[in-house]
């Protein structure tokens, strides 16, 4: 299905294979095919090869794909449903394996997996191998135990690479490997394969409305007034990352939480306010050029209602840019006629106001949106053109940016735009306004859809006359959206949003014809509108499915694929797709609206790409790498592990010239901490780790030291839940020095309590409250603030030194029920021990005093007042306690006599 490698991918493929590296290509240009052709190699029973970082859909799609090119031993999935005794078999039964990362960390500690029997490791999405992730984790441990394995990584986001110092370096780094193999789309044997088997490209630069263009020049307006205000705010960010050309890439908001995030809590509200304003405004910009009319004005309207609920109102809603948007935004879907405005201005307008606006009638206009316009000749030259070829009429496909957009096409192409567009006004601004009645609006629908067909475009016949032959094209059923509408559509539409959800625009369908006319596709995603033919609509995002559009461009093999957005990795994979049928015709038409944002965007997109090649490129030439990285030899410092005892003092005295015996320091892991980057940043700093499960603590670093993490979050969720207060006791009873640890992320600060919640009284409520009870509770509880996982393990490389190492069958031994207690086992029992602790009088520095002076709470009722305060030091405390012991409580029962008898 996916055809033979061309040229270029051959070369990529052999570079590869025979030399460990990172293969860094352009986005959408086959990495996955590159992928498939290892995988293919390797599925036999003689090599076990490990495949990381990819999802559930990815593994479904490869092994499909081997599946139908005859591959034999398929790839397996390794997840937690395989019991840790079954695992052994499965690796040693050979081929690619899909493995989760958990998994695999814990069973290469465990020995569980044959370390020595893999052939290698292929790595997906190289580009998020950062030091702490659990793959670098799992690189690490292969490479450690296994040193002639291979190690192969695959990635299409250069543009990941093009931030941060030396960043491509360090993830070769992590990855093991010496080569780095760069494949833009500007490289030479690219260029020479592809330009060999151009599609027929059709670039139409549709002009916008005078009004959409009205409307974006006073979004970028404003825009371009929230980016002021917002480094008058705050000097130090940089410059050049709030141009507003790079405002309009996907990429801002992750920008600006970079620089925000870590002075987030200092920041003043008009700060927040203006960077929240950006995120409406881009929004804005994409329901512009993407939607219709009346979904933007829809959104636009919503947005001033929710202003005025909440009192929160944006400073751009005042700007004349703003009203100047409105006003354009209104003209594209209803006009006031003259007589009206006139009247409304009146003097006599002005005393009856309420009940003169609510009899405005308006003149609905509902400006098409000009790519449908294109669209449709699009659709009509396909027409002609099929009508007039010798062969078999070509496919169509039509690729548009999401759902919501593809739904919106299909109902424009079987419907046409009037019908489309009111019915979508009838269902949200009509719906919601008074100056509307509802019995226009219903003459409005029954006209336009007598009239649909007709409206559309006058080449649009042939198509429409198909439509009614093969009734309703079928999708299968997806996940997001109901099923297509039908010609005949009675059903009421689904619940909406306040800014039109996709569903409103679907009613549900009638199962009768389903099975007869339900495309043989195996997306899910997919909008059917023709069977003859077969012309398809299929969203380029938001799929569950990442392969799904390239499953559906393989299974249709379409004559004509039609762009209505545009995307780079599509486009690219067209080119690829071209290539590999040489013979077969392929017109591309890309539908772009000229001089728009849209375009802008998809531009500095592919700038951005260049650039980072141009800069990998660059750093490569420069790129200074040490002969044992691959760590195939001994002298990889990243994997020398720690041989010196935890508790080797600095003396360098041995007694008697005896040599002590050296072992890694180590540390004893909860199962479930797996999850976290910390195990893998104490490993890289030379601890072994050994994985239990644990039901005290989270690591234990010595027989005497038990931490348990927490993430800010989980801290205030436990305090509040009163768990942690239950975990502190067990630490406290079994442990001589047990540890509070509070990871923060440095990039994200907090406050336990906000700069505007100081009070004369402290609440008990408050979680700094509740953190100062608990240290009050468990004295010998330590509480460490560590801002990041990388100075947690620091900091446990310091707490380990001098110390024994710890004994894992005694750290598992110890559980809630446990009788074993550390420091005082045989001193008391926690039972009787919890009750004196909840006494009167009775604290955590007086505590030891009684139990040294009282063997049982029986010898402790004997005691008289003066010889508790001799023990206690304190005679209020004796006083308590005593009356606790000896009075008697007296509880009259007349007062509970008169309760019953009213």
């Amino acid at each position: 299905m996916a055809g033979p490698l061309l040229e270029f991918e051959t070369e990529m493929f052999l570079s590869l294979f025979a030399c460990d590296g990172l293969l860094v290509t352009a986005e959408g240009m086959g990495i996955d095919r590159i992928l498939l052709q290892f995988m293919r190699v390797y599925s036999e029973k003689d090599s076990l090869v490990l495949l990381l970082n990819t999802t559930t859909p990815e593994q479904e799609y490869f092994t499909e794909q081997l599946r139908v090119e005859g591959v034999t031993h398929l790839p397996r999935t390794v997840t937690s449903d395989v019991q840790s005794a079954e695992r052994y078999n499965v690796y040693t039964e050979g081929g690619v394996l899909f493995v989760t990362s958990r998994i695999l960390v814990v069973d290469f500690l465990t020995d569980r997996i044959p370390a020595h029997l893999i052939s290698g490791i292929l790595v997906y999405r190289a580009h998020k191998i950062i030091e702490s992730c659990q793959e670098a984790f799992i690189l690490r441990l292969f490479r450690q135990k296994n040193k002639t394995g291979f190690i192969k990584a695959f990635t299409d986001k250069a543009t990941a690479f093009s931030s941060g110092f030396c960043q491509v370096e360090r993830v070769m780094r992590n990855l093991f490997v010496k080569k780095l193999y760069l494949w833009p789309r500007f490289q030479a044997s690219v260029n020479t394969a592809l330009d060999r088997h151009k599609p027929d490209v059709v670039e139409l630069h549709v002009s916008l409305t005078p009004a959409m263009r009205a409307i974006q020049s006073s979004i970028l307006d404003i825009m371009s007034a929230c980016l002021k205000e917002l480094k008058r705010y705050n000097p130090t960010l940089e410059a050049e990352d709030l141009s507003l050309e790079n405002t309009l890439g996907n990429a801002f908001e992750k920008t600006i939480r970079h620089y925000l995030d870590p002075l987030w809590h200092q920041l003043g509200a008009k700060t927040k306010a203006l960077v929240q304003d950006l995120k409406v405004l881009r929004v804005l910009l994409l329901y512009l050029t993407q939607y219709d009319c009346v979904t933007f004005l829809n959104l636009l309207e919503s947005l001033r209602s929710s202003q005025k609920i909440f009192g929160s109102n944006s400073g751009w809603l005042f700007l004349d840019s703003s009203t100047s948007m409105f006003v354009n935004a209104r003209s594209r879907v209803y006009r006031i006629p003259e007589s009206k405005k006139k009247l409304r201005v009146g003097a006599e307008a002005e005393k009856q106001k309420s009940s003169s606006s609510s009899e405005v009638k308006r003149e609905l206009v509902l400006e098409k949106s000009p790519k449908w316009e294109a669209l449709t000749e699009v659709l009509e030259e396909i027409e002609r053109e099929n009508k007039c070829s010798q062969h078999q009429p070509g496919g169509v496909l039509i690729c548009a940016s999401d759902d919501r957009t593809c739904a919106q096409l299909q109902q424009y192409i079987r419907h046409g735009s009037d019908w489309l567009l009111n019915r979508l006004y009838a269902r949200t601004i009509g719906k919601r306004d008074a100056a509307a009645p509802a019995a226009a609006f219903e003459l409005e629908l029954q006209k336009s859809r007598k009239g649909a067909v007709k409206k559309v475009a006058k080449g649009k016949e042939p198509v429409q006359k198909k439509n009614t032959k093969t009734g309703r094209g079928k999708s299968r059923p997806s996940l997001t959206l109901t099923q297509m509408v039908g010609k005949e559509e009675t059903a009421e539409p689904a619940v909406m949003g306040s800014s039109g959800d996709e569903n409103e625009l679907m009613g549900e369908d009638e199962d009768s014809d389903e099975e007869e006319l339900r495309l043989d596709l195996s997306s899910d995603a997919y909008y059917g509108v023709l069977k003859e033919p077969l012309t398809v609509i299929h969203p380029l995002k938001g799929c569950t499915d990442p392969h799904s559009l390239t499953r559906v461009l393989h299974e249709v093999e379409p004559s004509f694929v039609v762009l209505y957005d545009a995307e780079l990795s599509f486009v690219r994979q067209l080119e690829i797709y071209k290539a590999n049928r040489p013979g077969k015709p392929l017109r591309v038409y890309f539908l772009i609206y000229g001089g728009s944002t849209e375009e802008q965007k998809y531009l500095t997109e592919l700038s951005k790409e260049k650039k980072a090649f141009e800069h990998l490129i660059r750093e490569k030439a420069t790129m200074v790498i040490p002969e044992e990285r691959e760590g195939r030899e001994d002298t990889n410092l990243d994997l020398v592990r720690n041989l010196e005892p935890a508790n080797a003092t600095t003396n360098t005295r041995k007694a008697g010239g005896q040599e002590q015996s050296k072992e890694p320091s180590r540390v004893i892991v909860d199962m479930r901490e797996f999850r976290s980057e910390l195990p893998s940043l104490l490993h890289r700093r030379g601890l072994d780790i050994e994985p239990v499960t644990l039901e005290v603590g989270d690591y234990i670093l010595s027989p005497d030291i038990c931490v348990e993490r927490k993430s800010v979050s989980d801290l205030i969720g436990s305090l509040q839940s009163g768990r942690l207060y239950t975990q502190c006791l067990s630490m406290t009873r079994y442990y001589k020095k047990p540890v509070l640890l509070i990871e923060f992320d440095p990039a994200k600060p907090f406050s336990l309590t906000a700069r505007s919640d100081f009070r004369h009284e402290i609440s008990s409520n408050d979680i700094s409250s509740k953190l100062t009870l608990l240290t009050l509770h468990f004295s010998r509880l330590r509480i460490l603030w560590c801002p990041s996982p990388h100075a947690t393990a620091e900091l446990f490389l310091e707490l380990k030194q001098g110390r024994p190492e710890p004994d894992a069958l005694a750290a598992q031994a110890v559980t809630a029920e446990s009788d074993t207690v550390a420091e005082s086992a045989g001193l008391y029992n926690p039972g009787p021990y919890d009750f004196l602790m909840k006494m009167p009088g009775v604290n955590t520095k007086n505590y030891s005093a009684l139990i040294k002076n009282a063997d049982s709470l029986a010898d402790l009722t004997k005691l008289s007042q003066d010889k508790l305060a001799e023990i206690l030091g304190n005679a209020n405390n004796a006083k308590l306690l005593y009356e606790f012991f000896h009075n008697v409580a007296n509880v009259p029962a007349p007062i509970q006599k008169t309760k019953q008898t009213r």
